[in-house]
């Protein structure tokens, strides 16, 4: 009965150990193993499976220790009948209530979260040979490691009074210490733990920044081209959302600011063009905050990525009233799936800022916090920064000499850092096209058209991620692009 759980080879990738139990429990509660018979002798289950058997005595041992299976003396494993009778014993229902049509869901539903125009996000874009997308990066076989090992640490008993028990609606200390010493210096600040709150990556960071100050009533002046997800973000507040145009030196403050009741800026590395803000329009920024009376929400998303000059303060850093709620990512140019991030803004914000988090999921996942402050106080975060940014400025001078020498008739907007090339394609050449034909030649690319939220957008932009793809490939995935740009124009 166990044969068929078992046909199927082993992943040499994972625990052999863990595979064998999952399998061994998936029997039991499918009803395939006898409870009148025992289980096969160790000796025996590892000679058929050809493994040690000392790896089924530690399965066996874990399936007794967690109830599922019982040991008679000189008889062997069985399995535990009263365990397995609770877990199966769930009486299906004698009827089911209601007749007619099913519900027409739209009819209930207040928004359409699948109706707002998104960036297409591919799950299976490791089968490409050449993802220029955004948002990825490469792994760091080192960080691996040593993430691997905190997170370890973070589990031993040494730790486990940080994460074990409920925070309700406080963060660990040690990681709002670490952030605070390590982290925001290099954005030219500093903020006492009230001052601090972690989030589920600088997107939910954003969610309930606009949850806490934005409804109908209120207006938002957004970048344009900007961040899709931020603008439907406030769009699902309702907000009056008023799209500003960016030039050379990211948004113009102007006098229409005089009616915002916050603005949302990328001044780091622009949404999605990359353009820095420079300081004398950050200056102008704030003065306007000031004048106009709005608060300014700044996305801070990819800090340490200028490649060229002296990193700017950030707007936080020169903010002299409190009006900037500053918004970091802690995972995004690390590991972008552990989803950490923070908020640094004045206390009275973080404390009704924590009170809704509370509302939402209390806190992120305690021990994640524990092992990012272990990663961050063992000087691994400063160490993988500084090797992510060596690798990144090596991929941006590729990125830009091939786009120079495959695509004269291109236009790539100049920066100083950041994963991500913002390109004019030749006009009367959309985008969605040359995304179309690039993906048959194994390039993925970034229509650049839902950045946009005025209808006279121009369709001739894309953006290529590099953070993803190996430097070797640069080169001759932007020949590919090139031959997708002559097919199309040949068409």
């Amino acid at each position: 009965m166990l044969d068929r759980y078992f046909e199927q080879p082993f992943d040499q990738s994972a625990s052999l150990q863990h595979q064998i139990q999952e399998r061994l429990i998936q029997a039991i509660l499918d009803g395939a193993v006898s409870p009148v018979d025992p289980l096969p002798s160790s000796r025996a289950f590892a000679t058929a499976l050809n493994v040690s058997r000392n790896t089924i005595s530690i399965v066996y041992e874990r399936l007794h220790q967690d109830g599922f299976i019982t040991a008679k003396p000189r008889r062997g494993y069985f399995i535990d009948e009263n365990f397995v009778r609770e877990k199966l014993n769930v009486a299906p229902p004698r009827r089911k209530i209601g007749t007619g049509t099913v519900p027409d869901f739209n009819r209930f539903l207040p928004h359409r979260f699948t109706a707002l125009p998104n960036i297409d996000k591919r799950s299976d874009w490791r089968c490409f040979p050449y993802p220029f997308i955004y948002g990825q990066v490469g792994r760091d076989e080192t960080s691996v490691a040593r993430w691997r090992d905190c997170l370890r640490r973070a589990g031993t008993s040494r730790h486990v009074g940080t994460w074990a028990d409920d925070l309700v609606d406080s963060d660990d200390p040690l990681l709002l210490e670490q952030i605070s010493r390590r982290v925001l210096p290099q954005r030219g600040f500093r903020a006492d733990a009230d001052e601090l709150l972690i989030t589920v990556g600088a997107q939910n960071a954003i969610w309930m920044i606009a949850n806490l100050f934005l409804s109908p009533d209120r207006e938002i002046h957004i970048e344009d081209p900007g961040y899709v997800d931020a603008r439907n973000i406030f769009a699902a507040q309702g907000a009056r959302i008023i799209p500003v145009p960016v030039d050379r030196k990211g948004m113009k403050p102007d006098p229409n600011l005089a009616h915002a009741d916050m603005v949302y800026l990328t001044p780091g590395h622009q949404s999605p063009t990359n353009i820095t803000m420079p300081m004398e329009r950050r200056l102008a920024m704030l003065q306007a905050a000031s004048d106009y009376d709005f608060l300014i929400l700044e996305d801070d998303y990819e800090h340490e990525l200028n490649f060229v000059g002296a990193q700017h303060p950030t707007l936080k850093a020169l903010d002299g009233t409190g009006r900037v709620i500053h918004v970091g990512s802690l995972t995004k140019p690390l590991f972008p799936g552990i989803r950490l991030g923070f908020v640094a803004a004045d206390r009275a914000v973080i404390h009704e800022l924590r009170h809704l988090r509370r509302l939402m999921y209390r806190h992120p996942s305690a021990l994640a916090q524990r092992a990012m402050a272990l990663f961050l106080s063992e000087g691994h975060y400063d160490a993988h920064i500084r090797r992510h940014r060596r690798s990144m400025a090596d991929k941006w001078r590729e990125m830009l000499r091939e786009i120079d020498r495959n695509l004269p008739d291109c236009e790539a907007t100049m920066t100083t850092g950041g994963s991500g090339v913002w390109v004019s394609l030749p006009e009367g050449i959309e985008a969605a096209a040359i995304k179309a034909e690039a993906e048959t030649r194994g390039v993925l690319v970034e229509d650049g058209t839902p950045h946009y939220l005025r209808a006279d957008a121009p369709r001739n932009r894309l953006r290529l991620g590099f953070g993803a793809i190996d430097l070797a490939k640069i080169a001759p995935g932007i020949a590919e692009l090139k031959a997708a740009i002559t097919t199309v124009r040949g068409l």
